[in-house]
């Protein structure tokens, strides 16, 4: 393994705060974070003693201090007992916000006994929600399967890589981020309908401009030649899910990975998070399906499950507040071994930069150096964190557009070699 600095190149600047008025932070952790507490409620059968407890979390954002893990439960306890060690008796909005948001994940599950010894069927919190971001994303589905297996079919009838589908399919993983169910008020009951009506209507190929950075030419270069190994670290589930499966099938399918390594996450959190049950129920729901189309697709990914040409792997340092740079050896040495790293998302783009207040023209590859191999990052804005932009495309985007940050209508495709 090629050795490589543990931390970026640069000094790192301060971390997002919820403290800092008027950003889509303070909003998160003074409203969102609430809300969502409160729609855990809302569509979960939890006892009353439970509710209540979560009642006092929502009440206690932003203005309480953290309140500690009180159950020696889950596997990352002492991990957090650590990671919590130098913010006792800060406030919600003081401590780092990537911080803020894994513990208020990690505290909910405490507080609903996620983690209680000898519970044989956990229950997710969230899964309501991620059941209806599958269930109704079907009429995109259907398309985009059939998509698939044309350029799947073409792929297998020529020797050179098709670039167009693969770009394709990059714009696809890309804008299936797009909708994030962390991003909705749980006071809007029909906030996956409204953006489902929307995503109906998508057209990807009109989203180009939407892209700040787009690096998709570049990874096809690096993907020409045949029998690599690529590692997906994985971000929501539902219909950016579908998306990625997608692109994945399209690689193993067309020869360009003999494996692909999805990274998920171990428990729920950022409500849409991907587990290894949300790829499994996936793959089922396709099965399922009426469609031809997608019941291929469906097998496929079976077979490939099954032969672990696709691997499903989770680590606990994918819900901890960690910076990338602060990866554990072993997951490091694992990702070391990978061909080509697709990152997905907001929240692991935030990892990757520290979720710190890098000056958005600061050089992407610089911040990232600790990488010792390639590496994409997918992804839509939906947070202040950004780099490797412009300064023309920053002015231009911000007059056109002044929620660019966070309203997740401009993306990312970022390569470094």
């Amino acid at each position: 393994m090629v050795t490589t600095p543990d931390i970026p190149k640069l000094a790192l600047p301060s971390p997002l705060l919820g403290s800092e008025v008027g950003t889509f932070t303070e909003y998160t952790v003074t409203q969102r974070m609430p809300a969502i507490a409160c729609r855990v409620i809302a569509e979960n059968n939890f006892p009353e003693n439970i509710n209540a407890c979560l009642k006092q979390l929502a009440s206690e954002l932003p203005s309480e201090p953290l309140s500690p893990l009180l159950h020696d439960t889950g596997a990352d306890f002492s991990a957090w007992v650590k990671y919590l060690e130098p913010f006792k008796g800060q406030r919600w909005i003081d401590v780092p916000w990537f911080l803020a948001e894994t513990y208020f994940y990690r505290l909910i599950l405490e507080i609903t006994n996620y983690f209680r010894p000898g519970e044989l069927q956990r229950v997710d919190p969230f899964q309501l929600q991620k059941n209806k971001g599958l269930e109704t994303s079907i009429d995109s589905i259907i398309p985009l399967c059939i998509q698939l297996n044309q350029w799947l079919a073409d792929a297998q009838k020529q020797e050179k890589l098709n670039q167009t589908a693969l770009i394709g399919l990059l714009y696809f993983a890309l804008w299936g981020n797009r909708v994030d169910l962390s991003l909705w008020s749980a006071l809007e009951s029909d906030g996956f309908a409204n953006a489902n009506t929307e995503r109906s209507r998508f057209d990807i190929q009109s989203q180009q401009a939407h892209i700040l950075v787009d690096d998709a030419a570049k990874v096809t270069e690096l993907l020409a030649s045949k029998g690599k190994r690529i590692d997906f670290v994985i971000d929501n589930a539902g219909f950016e899910l579908i998306c990625d499966l997608c692109l994945v099938d399209f690689l193993l399918g067309s020869g360009v990975a003999n494996q692909v390594k999805l990274h998920l996450k171990p428990h729920p959190t950022f409500v849409s998070d991907a587990m290894i049950k949300d790829v499994l129920h996936t793959t089922e729901f396709l099965a399922a399906s009426s469609h031809e189309d997608v019941t291929s697709f469906a097998k496929r990914l079976q077979e490939n499950i099954a032969s672990e040409r696709l691997v499903l792997c989770e680590d606990y340092f994918w819900t901890s507040p960690l910076a990338f740079w602060e990866i554990p050896d072993t997951l490091k040495s694992d990702l070391s071994t990978a061909n080509l790293i697709v990152i997905k998302g907001d929240a692991n783009y935030r990892r990757l930069l520290g979720d710190r207040h890098w000056d958005f023209s600061t050089n992407f590859a610089d911040i990232v150096s600790y990488f010792s191999v390639p590496i994409v990052a997918l992804r839509t804005l939906k947070s202040e964190v950004v780099a490797g932009l412009k300064p023309e495309v920053i002015e231009e985007v911000a007059k056109s557009d002044s929620d660019w940050l966070t309203n997740g209508q401009w993306g990312v495709i970022q390569f470094v070699e």
